[in-house]
């Protein structure tokens, strides 16, 4: 059985007083002392007697011993001798023989005594010191009427006047009881309402710091983001801007590294064998050497391995931990490594690999925001190694073309039977093969003036059909002194250059022509041959067809004779 220290009896009589009834006990005792102090001084100077300013002094005692004691933490005094005293006192002044009675103006105190009561005690004060005044009430009444005590106005006391006053004194103490329950209820409804304004506060405090907190986490976010998709937009345009592999590698590497802060950031490719992934860049001093000596991981070993095997997403949020992670010398400081697969269409064709010093430093939006780099990465990757084969495919188009134009301009010149031609004083003359050959020797590049002085009145300009030189146009001054400036020669290369396509035009023309006859022929000849029904006439048909196409040529057809 638990021991409970013992209490004293006043502890069960009232309850122990708070702040704001010590303050109200405290203020109460300045204004009864003040007060007391004023009464007592007017009895002693205007001479009333012994009998006024004893009690007058005994209560001015009582007062500010009970201050006293309550400046030390004792409000037990205060709370009951306050009123007590009071009671004692008004009583006296009732019961002196200069007193009235019951008829006295100062039987109103008691409802002063009765108030300090409540206000003291609470509502048993009102009940106790209630019954103390019906009691001295019914007690002066009873010696007024026996004539124990005399006054001028006990002749006036009647057995009911101590009733009718009793009555009075239990009317007010109830009114004042009712106004008490009035003020508590008022009171605990105040401070009930102060204490739910408190509690909003804090609550409101709690979610205003907690709001801030939130918006500054959110704004953070918002940075940490915005920086991101920086990095994203500021990557993509690099790439866009970048047509060799090897310099996107390098750019996307350091670009990732410095707005993301991570250790160290690698790109792998596949190679054609599909059985490694080889380091193409990197951006740490450990990646460097990485790349100086050719680092490659076989597909499922590491990290990285597994990404490019999987064509999953790796995170290895503590390497140390992690039964996936190949341990490298070269990086020794890593301790958290995220390898996205670089994946085009169902392939994948590299790894990206980010690598931190800190354990757990990918977060879901670093997830996110790595996995968009890669894809950008893959397909700028794709999109150049596109853009390499077609433009060897164009470089190995252009060069057929260039060889298909030199070849059919060389029959072209072996079927005109001359150099060119040359225009002079109104005439137009033929080249003979030897004054090409002379004129060759003395072209000039396109655009150059000859720098030799007797041809300083002279410039060659060649005649290039998409690249290829198929002639050239060389034009000599009347005036051997003559420069030729920029703008003459810029337009005789306008004229070499629509001159070309003026003659290859031409040339296909006559071309299509040739091709046309010949269809015509073979269209005709085949006519005549299928119009016979027998072999002899179907041969003789064939004969002179090729002997009318071929002009003048002997045609035999003869059998073989061992096709049976």
């Amino acid at each position: 059985m638990k021991n409970t220290p013992p209490t004293s009896s006043s502890e069960h009589v009232t309850p122990p007083a708070d702040s704001s009834q010590i303050k109200l006990l405290r203020a109460l005792l300045i204004v009864t002392i003040l007060a007391d102090i004023g009464g007592f001084v007017t009895t002693v100077t205007g001479g009333y007697g012994l009998e006024f300013a004893l009690p007058l002094g005994i209560f001015l005692l009582i007062a500010i011993g009970s201050l006293v004691a309550l400046r030390r933490g004792i409000s037990f005094p205060a709370r009951v001798l306050l009123p007590a005293a009071l009671y004692l006192m008004v009583t006296a002044f009732l019961m002196f023989p200069s007193g009235y009675g019951l008829h006295d103006i100062n039987l109103l105190t008691y409802s002063l005594v009765i108030s300090l009561a409540s206000l003291t005690l609470g509502q048993p004060g009102i009940v106790a010191f209630t019954a103390l005044v019906i009691l001295a009430v019914f007690g002066i009444g009873i010696a007024e009427m026996r004539g124990i005590l005399v006054s001028p106005t006990s002749a006036l006391t009647l057995p009911v006047t101590p009733f009718i006053i009793s009555i009075i004194v239990l009317a007010i103490a109830f009114i004042l009881r009712a106004l008490i329950n009035l003020f508590n209820e008022t009171l605990r409804r105040a401070q009930q309402s102060e204490q739910e304004v408190a509690k909003r506060n804090a609550e409101l405090q709690t979610f205003n710091v907690g709001l801030e907190q939130t918006v500054h986490e959110r704004t953070a976010s918002l940075e940490k983001r915005a920086a991101q998709l920086q990095t994203i937009a500021e990557l993509a345009q690099a790439i866009s801007q970048v047509q060799n592999p090897n310099e996107i590698f390098s750019a996307a590497s350091k670009l990732i590294s410095e707005r993301f802060g991570f250790y160290h950031v690698g790109i792998f490719l596949t190679d054609h064998d599909r059985e490694n992934v080889v380091l193409q860049a990197a951006n740490s001093e450990g990646g460097q050497k990485m790349l100086a000596r050719g680092h490659r991981l076989a597909l499922g070993t590491g990290v990285v391995g597994f990404a490019a095997q999987t064509g999953k997403p790796r995170i290895a949020l503590d390497v140390g931990a992690d039964a996936v992670f190949f341990n490298n010398p070269d990086l020794p400081d890593t301790r958290s490594e995220i390898a996205l697969p670089l994946s085009y269409g169902e392939q994948t064709i590299g790894v990206l690999d980010v690598q931190s010093v800190i354990a757990s430093a990918f977060s879901e939006d670093d997830f996110r925001v790595l996995g968009t780099l890669a894809n950008q990465l893959a397909i700028a990757i794709e999109n150049v190694r596109l853009l390499s084969e077609a433009r060897a495919s164009a470089k190995q188009v252009e060069e057929v073309y260039n060889a298909f134009v030199r070849t059919q301009w060389s029959r072209t010149n072996e079927k005109l039977g001359h150099a060119g031609f040359r225009y002079n004083a109104g005439r137009i003359e033929m080249l003979e093969p030897a004054a090409d050959e002379g004129a060759a020797s003395n072209s000039l590049s396109a655009g150059q003036l000859d720098p030799s002085a007797k041809n300083r009145g002279s410039v060659a300009v060649p005649v290039k059909l998409r690249g290829e030189t198929i002639g050239m146009l060389n034009i000599e001054a009347h005036d051997p002194l003559k420069q030729w400036r920029a703008d003459e020669v810029s337009l005789v290369e306008a004229v070499a250059e629509r001159a070309a396509l003026a003659m290859e035009n031409a040339r296909l023309f006559q071309d299509a022509r040739r091709r046309a006859a010949k269809e015509r022929m073979i269209a005709e000849a085949t006519s005549h041959i299928t119009s016979s029904m027998n072999i002899e006439n179907i041969l003789q048909a064939t004969a002179a067809e090729l002997e009318r196409v071929l002009g003048g040529s002997e045609v035999v057809i003869q059998f073989n004779k061992d096709a049976a």
